[in-house]
C-alpha cells in the first residue's frame, strides 16, 4: 500500500513539472514547462528538426479536449517552443480544417506571422482534405503553401445567422416581453417579428460582415506578397506562385480544389505531406532533418481534469470532417457545406 502510495506521489510531481517550474537542487529535469512532449515522426542522424504542427478541425477558441487546452492557446504554445529550440529549423503547418471561429483564426493567423517574423524560420502549409476559410485564412501568412490537387479550398468570406421563431410563438399563443436600453440591444434576436425590427438593421449587420471580409481579403493579399518577398530573397521566387490579376473573382464564398488554387496563385505548389516537408528542409538549407510533433502526454494531470468536471464549451461535430451548429450572432470563417443545419 505504501509503495503504491508512494508510486503515485512520484507520478504526480513528475506530471506538474510539466506545469510549474521547481526550485533548484530537487534533481528533477522536465525541459520545457509548456505541457508538451516531443515525438519523432520520422527520423534521421541530423540533429536538425521540422516541426509537424496541426491545425485540424473546426477552429475555435474553447476547450472541446476537457484537458484545459483549446487550439489557439497549443499553436502558440507550440510555435514557442519550437522559436526556443534551435534544431527546429522549419515548420510544417498540416491544415486540414473547413474553418471556424473568425477570432480563433485571426489569433492563430497572427502568432504564424510573428513566428516567421521573429525567428526567420519558414512556415510551410500543407493542406488536407479540407483547408477552407478559416483553413486557408491560417495558411496565408505561410511562406509557401502545399495542396493536394483534390483539396477542398476557398470559400473565402464571412458568414453569421440566425433563427426567427416568431411565426411558431405566435401558432402557440406566446408573446413575448422584451425590455431593452437600446432599439437595436436585441439586434438578431429572434422572437421579433418584421415589422418590429428596426430600419437599418441589416444594414448594421452586413457592415460588419463587410468589415470582417475586408480583413479576410487583405490577409490573402498581403499574406501572398509576403511570401514572395521571403521566397525572393532566398532564390525562391521562380517556384512561387503569385495571386492572379483576378484574384477577388475567385474571393466569393466559393469554394475550389487545390488544382484552381494553384492556378490562381492561392497556394505555391501541389502535392502532399511529404512534398511539404521536402519543400520546408529546401527553404530551410537542410539536407536531411528528423520530422518532430509537440503533444500533450496523458499524464496524471491531465487524468484528474478528465475525472474532474469539465466546464469546456461544447462544439458538437459529426464524425468524419466536423459540422458546426454555427452560434447565432457569432462571426465564422467557416465553409458553408460543412455547416449543420
Amino acid at each position: 500500500m505504501v509503495v503504491a502510495l508512494i508510486a503515485i506521489l512520484l507520478l504526480f510531481v513528475t506530471q506538474m513539472g510539466e506545469y510549474f517550474d521547481l526550485p533548484s537542487g530537487t534533481g528533477l529535469s522536465f525541459g520545457p514547462n509548456d505541457g508538451l512532449e516531443e515525438v519523432v515522426v520520422e527520423s534521421s542522424k541530423s540533429a536538425n528538426k521540422v516541426l509537424m504542427l496541426d491545425v485540424v478541425g473546426v477552429i475555435s477558441k474553447y476547450d472541446v479536449s476537457g484537458v484545459g487546452a483549446n487550439m489557439v492557446t497549443l499553436v502558440r504554445r507550440k510555435l514557442k517552443r519550437a522559436e526556443r529550440d534551435q534544431d527546429v529549423k522549419a515548420v510544417v503547418l498540416r491544415v486540414d480544417s473547413p474553418g471556424g471561429e473568425v477570432l480563433a483564426s485571426d489569433e492563430i493567423y497572427e502568432a504564424i506571422k510573428k513566428f516567421q517574423d521573429d525567428t526567420g524560420k519558414p512556415v510551410i502549409a500543407s493542406m488536407g482534405g479540407v483547408a477552407a476559410s478559416g483553413g486557408y485564412y491560417v495558411s496565408a501568412p505561410c511562406q509557401w503553401v502545399v495542396a493536394h490537387p483534390l483539396t477542398i479550398t476557398g470559400s473565402i468570406g464571412v458568414i453569421m445567422q440566425g433563427f426567427n421563431y416568431r411565426g411558431l410563438m405566435d401558432k402557440f399563443g406566446v408573446k413575448p416581453e422584451v425590455y431593452k436600453s437600446g432599439k437595436h440591444k436585441d439586434m438578431l434576436g429572434g422572437m421579433r417579428s418584421p415589422g418590429e425590427i428596426p430600419a437599418g438593421e441589416q444594414a448594421i449587420i452586413q457592415g460588419l460582415i463587410d468589415e470582417t471580409f475586408g480583413r479576410f481579403k487583405e490577409i490573402v493579399k498581403e499574406g501572398r506578397s509576403e511570401a514572395m518577398r521571403r521566397n525572393r530573397a532566398q532564390g525562391f521566387e521562380k517556384d512561387a506562385k503569385t495571386l492572379d490579376e483576378k484574384w477577388e473573382e475567385y474571393a466569393d464564398g466559393r469554394v475550389f480544389s487545390g488544382r484552381i488554387a494553384y492556378e490562381k496563385g492561392f497556394v505555391d505548389e501541389l502535392g502532399d505531406q511529404q512534398v511539404a516537408i521536402k519543400r520546408a528542409k529546401k527553404i530551410a538549407g537542410l539536407s536531411d532533418a528528423s520530422v518532430v510533433k509537440y503533444q500533450m502526454p496523458f499524464g496524471f494531470g491531465n487524468f484528474l481534469r478528465i475525472l474532474g468536471k469539465s466546464n469546456a464549451r461544447v462544439i458538437k461535430v459529426d464524425a468524419g470532417l466536423p459540422g458546426l451548429a454555427l452560434e447565432p450572432g457569432l462571426l465564422y470563417f467557416m465553409t458553408p457545406m460543412f455547416i449543420r443545419k
